[in-house]
């Protein structure tokens, strides 16, 4: 079994780099009938065709989702996360369509120990497609338990 990290085993400048997540039309159905989100622009192939991108682009909302998940599958914190603390200045910067391959890089920025018991990391986030483009960021923090 992998050990948790815990909030003691962070520094800052500590960088993670998940693996890669291929974007499916699937993806962008399941979501759109989950969030109610069935805007043209991801689900109708014909008048995505017609804007600006020229093809249907993935939710932004479904990325960040993604990547969430993609930071529970990188950052080893299953038995010492508390909980996700906030969500700051999330911007997309460039679309995602299907196909697309996007993986997640996050930096820790700060450390603030709470008590004895519990610290709040600070993440800086980038999510980039296979061309190595930034299609999203953000800055989250995470409630993480210390080590007793």
């Amino acid at each position: 079994m992998i050990q948790s990290l815990y909030f003691d085993d962070f520094q800052l400048g500590d960088e993670f780099r998940s693996a890669g997540r291929t974007i499916t039309e699937t993806d962008l159905v399941l979501f759109g009938g989950l969030t109610g989100d069935i805007t043209s622009l991801h689900l109708d192939a014909e008048y995505s065709a017609q804007t600006q991108f020229g093809q249907r682009i993935a939710h932004g909302a479904l990325i960040f989702s993604l990547s969430v998940g993609l930071m529970t599958q990188t950052v080893r914190m299953h038995d010492s996360i508390i909980a996700y603390y906030g969500l700051d200045k999330l911007r997309f910067t460039k679309p995602t369509f299907i196909g697309d391959t996007i993986h997640l890089i996050k930096r820790v920025t700060a450390l603030d120990a709470k008590d004895s018991t519990r610290g709040v990391i600070t993440f800086e986030a980038e999510v980039k497609n296979q061309r190595g483009e930034v299609v999203q960021v953000y800055t989250d923090k995470v409630a993480v338990k210390r080590r007793t």
